[in-house]
């Protein structure tokens, strides 16, 4: 600490007025932040191997250089064991989107922004940053290559997959894990890979502009590793309707870096990459979690495993005509085998809360839908037990106009009234359009009541909804009213539709009532 108090002396010419310690990252790394007399601060950092922080600070140079936003350094010290950096502030974009995040990945419109901003820059730094680069700076290799896919996913193997005593042929494996590797580092691309691309690592302006930093661990190679390490990142709980959007994002943002590829073939990389990075975190969640006893890394394995379990249901499902999701096809048999032996293992079951809609079709019956106390005798079943498929049908409506009438039957399931969050259409501007409108949205998402009412609505309606398909119900109704059955109930309306559909992959008919508007998600 008192070189580095030296370092910052020598450059500023006086002591530091105050020096604050950080919170640690996931390095050995040490950062504090020094303040001068005048309120101004910069970041000093105490490293444990000088290759790395050359490497960081050679690349910050390099970047700084280029134009692009990462922090400038300021003073190294001469054995280059210390250095000072500019203070990027406090605000990461992990914080910036955690209510998102703690939210089960229903992020809003501002959050969503934040992140297309993100995506958006990262081709920046990837292209133009990788111009003129002397990869021999890069630390621990220049280049993205065979023998490091290797290492990974051997990684996986020992720190994760030996760990759940799971049997599996090791020759076998590792003849998949040697095409796998081969398949990720057979296009060469003269692209920064910055490795660690994560929300963590991003910091944000007073204007949400992002910047970079922590990339001492980037090298040569593809762009995909970076899109897949930052869109399945499995505490982010992004949905796939996001994910897909981000994608788009990013690629049209790569045409004004580089040629790029048709958008299938794009796809197709990418979800190689996606298999690959699913494997090197359970990897590393595995050390940090089953050996280091880590709780935050063991709770990370269950998001990571959906992840997995995700990318095996599309393997299956792969779509021969959607240009966009190029069909997965992984030519891995053996590996894709033990993959799916992996997620059916008892300890990584899904939970009620992660549990979705499969490929090969949802549980529709249960012969023990409850279970009784003998005392209590057999149980009885209602004659709509088993007859499946479920289809839940969903209105917005006007109150002063009734509460909508089911026609199945069944009774009127559910009726939330909405009239307790903020009316926009008490404001001109928005009287004439509605809840399916971009400026009534934003305007409810500003506001913040309606998704706080949302996300109660979401938890009944998630359990209800997988209770009737456990039982083979075939209808479920919601109805949402407000005052004009024209704003707050059909925002609600249609994105309560938006995320059953999304999560469970059932039919939903949505109608809103008042605005004449019918539609079925199938």
């Amino acid at each position: 600490m008192e070189q580095l108090l030296s370092l910052y002396e020598k450059w500023k010419g006086q002591q530091p007025a105050k020096v604050d310690k950080l919170a640690g990252a996931g390095s050995n790394r040490t950062y504090y932040r020094l303040w001068d007399a005048g309120g101004e601060s910069v970041v000093g950092v105490i490293g444990t191997s000088r290759d790395e922080n050359h490497a960081f600070t050679y690349l910050a140079n390099h970047f700084t250089h280029r134009q692009l936003p990462v922090p400038r350094i300021l003073a190294v010290s001469d054995d280059g064991m210390r250095y000072l950096q500019s203070d990027l502030g406090s605000r990461s974009l992990f914080d910036a989107i955690q209510g998102g995040r703690e939210a089960g990945g229903r992020y809003n419109l501002e959050e969503q922004e934040l992140l297309r901003r993100t995506i958006r820059e990262l081709p920046n730094i990837q292209i133009r940053g990788a111009r003129g680069l002397e990869w021999e700076n890069c630390y621990p290799q220049p280049e993205f290559d065979m023998d490091g896919v290797m290492f990974d996913l051997n990684y996986f193997k020992y720190c994760f997959l030996k760990a759940t005593d799971l049997d599996f042929h090791e020759l076998k494996l590792e003849a998949n894990f040697r095409l796998l590797a081969k398949d990720l580092t057979e296009k060469k691309m003269d692209s920064f890979l910055y490795r660690d691309f994560q929300a963590r690592n991003v910091m944000l302006d007073a204007d949400g502009n992002p910047h970079f930093i922590d990339f001492q661990g980037g090298r040569k190679g593809p762009v995909y590793y970076d899109l897949a390490s930052f869109l399945w990142q499995a505490s982010a709980r992004y949905s796939p309707k996001l994910r897909q959007e981000l994608v788009k994002e990013y690629y049209e943002a790569l045409k004004n870096y580089t040629e790029v590829p048709s958008i299938r073939h794009f796809t197709h990389r990418l979800n190689l990459f996606v298999l690959f990075r699913t494997l090197q975190v359970l990897g590393a969640y595995g050390f940090r979690g089953y050996f280091e006893r880590k709780k935050h890394f063991i709770d990370s394995i269950p998001p990571a495993i959906e992840n997995l379990r995700e990318l095996l249901a599309m393997n299956v499902q792969g779509d021969e005509n959607d240009e966009e999701s190029a069909p997965m096809a992984f030519p891995y048999p053996y590996l894709m085998d033990l993959l799916q032996r992996l997620t059916e293992l008892p300890q990584f079951a899904p939970t009620q809360e992660t549990e979705k809609q499969r490929s090969d079709g949802y549980k529709t019956t249960d012969s023990t839908v409850y279970d009784a106390n003998p005392k209590d005798g057999p149980a009885t079943f209602s004659k709509y037990d088993g007859k499946g498929p479920l289809v839940v049908r969903i209105f917005s409506f006007s109150f002063h106009k009734g509460i909508p009438e089911d026609e199945s039957g069944n009774g009127g399931g559910y009726v939330f009234d909405c009239r307790s969050t903020h009316n926009p259409g008490r404001y001109e501007p928005y009287k004439q359009i509605t809840g399916l409108d971009e400026p009534v949205i934003r305007f409810l998402e500003d506001d913040g009541e309606i998704l706080t009412f949302l996300e109660s609505v979401y938890q009944l309606a998630d359990h209800h909804v997988e209770r009737y398909m456990q039982r083979g119900f075939t209808s479920l109704m919601f109805s949402f009213g407000c005052t004009g059955g024209q704003h707050r109930s059909v925002y609600c309306a249609q994105h309560l539709a938006e995320h059953i559909h999304e999560k469970y992959g059932i039919e939903v008919r949505v109608c809103h009532r008042e605005q004449g508007i019918t539609q079925v998600l199938k």
